[in-house]
């Protein structure tokens, strides 16, 4: 598929995901949106809830770091945020609100290795962060409208409004119980479950069975989209819906990107922020808080090198270093054995200064940041099922005199 910009697109381009410092704005999202960029261009420009057409922008994403595009509603809207690499680019968005806590991730929905979600959104400021799936460099187109403007990507489910979709509808979907149950069977066998509410509840639903590549659409009793997920953990899928649903019926589409022969276990409990904000922690999405509830390490101040091997696994394992004063930092995980380590480095606030996995077309993987003296997180875990010993390294170089 091609994507070409619209004369009316807002272009703009992160180099290493860093947003100009004219368009920052500190405190947005948790901290991300200080290295983002408005999608109108400004503020006033950025209203997808009052905007003629869809806002549309083409980032460019270097060095494992990531791309924030900013937008905000002025009402309650039903809203799509899209991103579609150039080339062989495979972009990962994030949707965060304005606390910086993740509503959507998605990977694939938009089909051709393009990203996709369309939800409902309260009014008030949001951000997209758009990364790159391998830790390569990428360019990308990012669209952002409302669900009745024109789409960006081809979509791959009935949640995306086109597309191939599941066979069945959520008229012949199977019933699966009630919050706390667990069901399993593949795409082709059981492509709809549903559910109902008794009281007005947050839920969460996942969708295991990494190869199976599941994607998860939500609808409610008269089969209207509410929300979809593709990839939130691996391949895995969660929907996270923190709104309250109304007591009632609801439809849970399921399909598989990869092999829909394959037995999916799908699972309905009630939605717990402290578990979400913890699982975030292990995923290395967010940083923890330097106040003990999670254990570091902390390697000391870092004069010009420091070692530490690592026995990683698949939940991140947390560091922090001291650095004096302004310098050009290089984190690096060398993988092991048979190791692939994935590594995040966060400033003590928790605003990202990058992320990365196979740095240079091998599993080893590389941040490098400019930065001033504080405090830094490092974040370091194993890609997939991998386990082993991950070697990290920090070294430090400042301006010659």
């Amino acid at each position: 598929m091609t994507f070409k910009p619209t004369q009316s697109a807002a272009l703009a381009i992160a180099l290493l995901g860093l947003a100009a410092p004219a368009f920052a704005q500190e405190g947005l999202c948790g901290g991300t949106g200080s290295k983002g960029q408005w999608i109108g261009g400004d503020e006033a420009s950025s209203d997808i809830a009052t905007a003629e057409n869809y806002l549309e922008q083409m980032a460019l994403v270097l060095g494992g770091n990531e791309y924030v595009a900013l937008f905000s509603l002025s009402q309650a809207t039903d809203v799509r945020i899209e991103a579609a690499g150039r080339g062989a680019g495979d972009p990962i968005i994030d949707l965060l609100d304005n606390s910086g806590t993740a509503i959507i991730s998605d990977d694939d929905s938009g089909g051709d290795a393009a990203s996709r979600a369309e939800t409902y959104l309260e009014a008030g400021t949001y951000c997209m962060a758009l990364r790159s799936y391998d830790g390569g460099p990428m360019t990308a187109f990012v669209r952002i409208g409302r669900t009745e403007q024109a789409p960006l990507t081809d979509g791959i489910s009935t949640g995306s409004g086109e597309g191939d979709a599941a066979s069945g509808s959520c008229e012949t979907a199977v019933p699966m119980g009630t919050i706390g149950d667990t069901v399993a069977s593949s795409a082709d066998e059981t492509p709809y479950w549903s559910f109902t509410l008794d009281t007005p509840m947050s839920v969460s639903i996942t969708a295991e069975n990494e190869t199976a590549d599941p994607v998860l659409t939500l609808y409610d009793a008269n089969s209207t989209y509410i929300s979809e997920n593709d990839d939130f953990d691996g391949l895995n899928a969660r929907l996270d819906v923190t709104e309250t649903l109304a007591p009632g019926t609801y439809c849970v589409g399921i399909a598989a990107l990869n092999d829909t022969t394959l037995p999916i276990t799908v699972s309905l409990t009630q939605y717990d922020p402290e578990v979400a904000l913890l699982g975030l922690y292990a995923r290395g999405e967010a940083a923890p808080p330097l106040d003990g509830s999670i254990a570091f390490t902390n390697l000391g101040t870092l004069a010009s090198r420091l070692r530490e091997d690592v026995q990683a696994t698949g939940a991140v394992t947390w560091y922090t270093v001291d650095i004096a004063d302004s310098s050009l930092v290089l984190v690096e995980a060398i993988a092991a054995g048979n190791s692939d380590p994935w590594l995040v480095v966060y400033d003590d606030l928790g605003r990202k200064i990058g992320e990365n996995d196979d740095y240079a077309g091998a599993l080893d993987s590389m941040v490098i940041g400019r930065v001033q003296g504080g405090t830094y997180i490092i974040g370091v875990r194993q890609a997939g099922e991998n386990q082993g010993f991950v070697r990290l390294l920090i070294e430090r170089y400042i301006r010659a005199q």
